[in-house]
Order: structure tokens, then sequence, then C-alpha cells
């Protein structure tokens, strides 16, 4: 906190104003802890800790797994701890509830997802839930009673490493797709997410059960989502905190070329119908398709699977992923739309199947919650600015029930999705305490 800031909230004052429009809960802002927030980050890094190839230290933590298990019970034993009331849904999707003054107010959500990417790092998603328990339990040390209830979530599966795609557990609540829309969608090793998820909630039956957010109940009346920012820009710019915007679109597909395995010494290549080099036609056509001179598409093949992927034969079946993401609705759709097309174009001699995954339109997230968020940095003397997101979040899919936002703090050099991920004990405590405040306003309200 800098040393304006932090003449702000002395005096022992419950609220108070500072400059043009902006507020502050000075009581709340300052019991936020930066070393409680640091040392819960890393007891959790713990589960499902290994170290990267350059040592750092990383985190494998797949949905619905022992580890998502042990995570979610140190969760829930902090918030218990504190009076928070624990419950889950159909999905999973685990709630720590701060009751507010006035019974049958909507809720203000806050959190994130508590899964990591097969070689993740320590801070993607989990900060998020780690900062809703903090700022939580600022209020609650603070004394400082909110009208609103307040509601920590840990969403489940938002990753998609284990189980593509990602935010099942948001995409339910929402009703963006029906419940069992991914039961017989299969890990690595054949396991069907419905059934991880039954065994799940088996485990899970101490836990009270609640509907299935806005599909068998009420809206929430806001929700805030922090995370690292997973790019260079905070960093490079030297400022603090990020006010997300919204959340460009995103769409998924897998693609399967069926063709003939042969002997790699004695068949003709002009015979043969071999899956690689038809992968490697189609990926070229992709790329023709997704040339961007402005560098704002992204486009990714990240994911190969060959067989019988034998050095000395023919490939009889490719599968390779494509991730392509856009902040503009139309070139989404356009280009998007014509995936299928350009790789049956380019393919000469196998059967194609393309299958689309995930399907996510951009978002405009609400000015309730974005200038909640610019308020409380610039009452904190922080450094701030607007921003979009061009990874998606679970907050993408909260748009449509109620007013939705994002807070972003730095991250070193940009890297996320690796052991090499991190941000500063510092920078996350300035997140924690602008969120802190931005629940105390909305759930004042």
């Amino acid at each position: 906190m800098t040393a304006p800031a932090r003449a702000r909230f002395s005096g022992g004052k419950q609220w108070g104003s500072v400059g043009m429009g902006t507020v502050v809960a000075p009581n709340a802002v300052a019991a936020v802890s930066e070393a409680r927030q640091w040392d819960r980050l890393m007891a959790l890094a713990r589960i499902g800790a290994f170290a990267g190839a350059d040592g750092s230290p990383g985190v494998n933590r797949p949905c619905l797994t022992p580890l998502d298990r042990e995570a979610r019970r140190l969760l829930i034993g902090w918030g218990q701890a504190i009076g928070l009331a624990a419950s889950v849904d159909p999905l999973g999707n685990l709630f720590l509830r701060r009751e507010g003054t006035e019974r049958g107010l909507a809720p203000v959500l806050a959190g994130s997802h508590m899964d990591s990417q097969p070689a993740g790092g320590r801070f993607d998603g989990i900060w998020g839930v780690v900062a809703a328990l903090e700022a939580v339990q600022a209020l609650h040390e603070a004394g400082q009673r909110t009208r609103r209830p307040i509601e920590i979530v840990a969403w489940t599966n938002e990753e998609g490493g284990r189980f593509a795609p990602g935010c099942m557990g948001s995409m339910a609540y929402a009703g963006f797709k029906p419940a069992g829309s991914w039961d017989a969608v299969t890990d690595g090793d054949g396991i069907r997410f419905g059934d991880a998820l039954r065994e799940h909630l088996r485990l899970e039956a101490d836990l009270p059960r609640r509907p299935l957010g806005v599909v068998e109940g009420p809206a929430p009346h806001a929700y805030v989502e922090a995370h690292i920012e997973q790019g260079p820009v905070l960093e490079r710019e030297g400022l603090d905190i990020g006010i997300v915007t919204g959340i460009q679109g995103s769409r998924w597909f897998l693609v399967e070329l069926t063709g003939e395995s042969a002997h790699a010494g004695t068949a003709p290549v002009s015979l043969r119908r071999d899956a690689v080099q038809d992968m490697v036609r189609a990926i070229t056509a992709l790329n023709a398709l997704m040339e961007d001179p402005t560098d704002v598409l992204r486009f990714t093949v990240a994911r190969i699977e060959v067989a019988p992927n034998s050095s000395n034969s023919v490939a009889e079946t490719v599968r390779f992923t494509i991730d392509f993401r856009h902040p503009d609705k139309a070139v989404l759709l356009q280009r998007g739309d014509a995936i299928d097309a350009t790789i049956r174009a380019a393919v000469r001699n196998c059967d194609v199947t393309v299958t689309e995954r995930f399907h996510a339109l951009p978002v405009e997230f609400a000015p309730e919650v974005t200038e909640a968020v610019a308020r409380a940095a610039a009452a904190q003397g922080l450094g701030a600015r607007r921003m979009p997101s061009g990874a998606f979040h679970d907050a993408q899919f909260m748009v449509p029930l109620c007013p939705t936002g994002m807070i972003f703090v730095p991250s070193r050099r940009g890297i996320s999705h690796n052991p090499a991920e991190y941000s500063s004990p510092e920078q996350l405590a300035r997140g924690a305490r602008v969120l802190a405040q931005v629940l105390w306003e909305l759930a004042s309200g």
C-alpha cells in the first residue's frame, strides 16, 4: 500500500470519500493481510506441486481429482473458521457464503477456479478464489456488514486441462449449456466427466446441495473475478491494477484426419493416404485463412496426436486442436465458420471430421463493476488502466446474468500456464484490497 493510501485509511472511519467521487472502506481495505493471503496461496500450491524444467515451482491439479478435493477442503476450512457456510451445486461448483443484513437479497459473487493446467503455475485462477476469501475476511475482521450476502465461488473445470472444454461449471450455472452436456467427455485415461463428477459429489456429501445457478434459482446481483493478467501490459507500464473492460471471443475445434497406415520403406508416396501430410496441408491453409496484419487475431494449433506414431510407418490418423480468438464478433464468426471448408479443400487423401467443442462470443463488462474497480483503485492511490482480456474466464458466462467485471494484477513477463508464472505478494495484496472495496460497494447497494 502506498503511503498516501495508508494515510487515507487512518482515523477509524467506517467509510470515507477521496477525490472526485471515489469512495473507500478504510477499515476493510486495511484489514487485508498480505502475509495471510500469500501463505494460503503457497499452501494451496503444495497440492499438486512439481518442479518445472527450469526448477520453477509448478502446479498440476486437475479438476475432480483427489488433489482438487484436497484444495477445496482446505478452502472450506478457512471459510468455516470465520463463519462462512459452504455448499455445492450439481456441477460441483463450490460456494462459501457470508450473510447480509437483509434477508432475501441477491448475493454478490466473487471467485475463480482451483484447477490448473497440466504444467501450470501457482496463481492462475486460484488467486481469484483466495483473494475473494481474503476480501471477505477483511470485511469480517473490520466489522463491516453488507446489505447483500457475498458468496465466494470456486468454479468447476475452468481450465479444460483434464476435460475439454473449459468453463463447464460456469456455463452450466449460467444456462449456457445443459448440465449434462459434457457427461460423455473423457480424459486421457478414458474416465468420463459425468462419472468423475458423480464420484466427487459422493465424496462431498457432507456439504449442503444447492440449486444449479439461474437454471434452478435466481440470478446474482453482481459477479467480480480477480485474476493475474497473463500478459505483460501492466508490468511494462508500471501499473498496479487492470480494469478489465471485456473478454475476446473464443472458438475451439477438434480436427480428425483418417487415412491408412503403410510401410514407410515400401509404400509409394503417390499411393499413400498419409494423415500427417494432409495435416500439414490443412494447417498451411488455415494459416492463410487466419492471416492478420494487425496481429489482433489469435490462432493456435497446440495439441497433435498421431497414430500409430511409429517412426517407420505412414500415419493412419491425426487429431489436432484449433484455438481461435478475436475481440470482433464478425471476424470470429466469419473466419471460424470457414475453418471446416478450408480444411476440406486442402486435404487430398484423408477423411475429415471437424468438431467445434467451444464457442463463446466476445463480451463487454458492465459499467457498474468496471467503475467500482476504477473508484477503488483511485481511492487507494493505485495506478490503473482499462484493458480487455485475451484469455477467457468464467466471468464471460456471467455477463448475461448480472453486472460482471474483472480485476487484473501484473504478472511477471506475462508468463502463464507455466511453472514460471509469478505475481508478487505486494501485487496480489493490492488486488485483494481493490476487490475488498468493490465487494463492499456492490454488496452495500
